[in-house]
């Protein structure tokens, strides 16, 4: 039994709506990186169903060279996070001022 495409694209809107949502409604610093990070899966998965629904990998390989930069975009966003918290003890976007002494 083969899923229908229909299911992985609603599953992918669904969660690209939740990411959206996140980004524009929370204030939490990592709320709303984790956020992105949600958008981003959601478009891969995007890309590997019509990859996979066209019978070709080039989809799935550049979903391997989306999620790498991922990765090492998770480690300098969680760096940043980190340096901003102990500078200015909150991750909360609204009190943050980096260009304020």
């Amino acid at each position: 039994m083969n899923v229908p495409i229909e299911y992985y694209l609603i599953l992918s809107a669904f969660m690209f709506t939740v990411g959206v949502v996140g980004v524009v409604i929370r204030r939490n610093a990592i709320v709303v990186f984790m956020s992105i990070e949600l958008m981003l899966n959601s478009a891969n998965l995007t890309l590997v169903t019509f990859s996979s629904f066209m019978g070709n990998p080039i989809g799935q390989i550049f979903v391997f060279f989306v999620m790498t930069v991922a990765a090492a975009e998770a480690a300098v966003g969680l760096a940043i996070i980190i340096a901003i918290f102990r500078n200015k003890k909150t991750v909360n976007i609204d009190e943050i001022n980096i260009f304020k002494w």
